[in-house]
This record gives C-alpha cells, sequence and structure tokens, in this order.
C-alpha cells in the first residue's frame, strides 16, 4: 500500500483563494470506493494501491481544469510506497509521536 500527498494548484485566477478548485479536485476522491484520503491545510494524503494513487491524481489534476478560467494547473506529488512491511497514515504519525514520548491522541 502507498501513501500519496497530493496539492493541486490553479494559476492564474481571479481571486487569490483556491478552495473551490480544490473542492473540485477533492470531489474525485468523495466518489471513490474503499479510499481513505486526509485533507490537510497543505494538500491531501491518499492511500491505497499505487497504481490507482497515480489515477486518481490525474484525474484530481484534469478536474481543475473543469473550470474554464482555469487555463494553468501545477500538481505536486509525494509518494512514500513501502515495500518491506504494510504502513497506513496513521502509522507513520503513530510511530512519530512515540518517539516523542507522547500517546497516540496528542
Amino acid at each position: 500500500m502507498a501513501i500519496m500527498e497530493i496539492s493541486v494548484i490553479p494559476l492564474g485566477t481571479k481571486t487569490p483563494s483556491v478552495s473551490r478548485y480544490v473542492a473540485n479536485a477533492l470531489k474525485i476522491l468523495e466518489k471513490e470506493k474503499g479510499i481513505k484520503y486526509e485533507l490537510t491545510s497543505m494538500g491531501t494524503i491518499i492511500e491505497g494501491d499505487l497504481e490507482k494513487l497515480l489515477i486518481l491524481a490525474k484525474r484530481m489534476h484534469e478536474a481543475v481544469f473543469e473550470d474554464k478560467e482555469v487555463l494553468r494547473v501545477v500538481t505536486t506529488i509525494k509518494i512514500d510506497d513501502r515495500r518491506d512491511k504494510p504502513q497506513r497514515m496513521q502509522d507513520k504519525i503513530k510511530s512519530v509521536k512515540e518517539k516523542l514520548g507522547k500517546g497516540p491522541d496528542v
């Protein structure tokens, strides 16, 4: 299972706010069954099969162009594809918190 962080940003829009475009990209994830994702203030983290994640990234990128005002989109993707053992988003956070000496709820 891979973990992907994606940030889809339109350029040249009439307003500095991009939340409406981000919402269009997230609608792609909402329609997918079996996809776990977490929206953060700087991007979206998704876990799943690598092949499916790459397809979703393209669909999210294209979704922003559905608004005819958008003529340019910059999409940044980071992928963590660990092959030695299964790992989920929560596992990574839990590991760091343990090393900080904090419980899982902090």
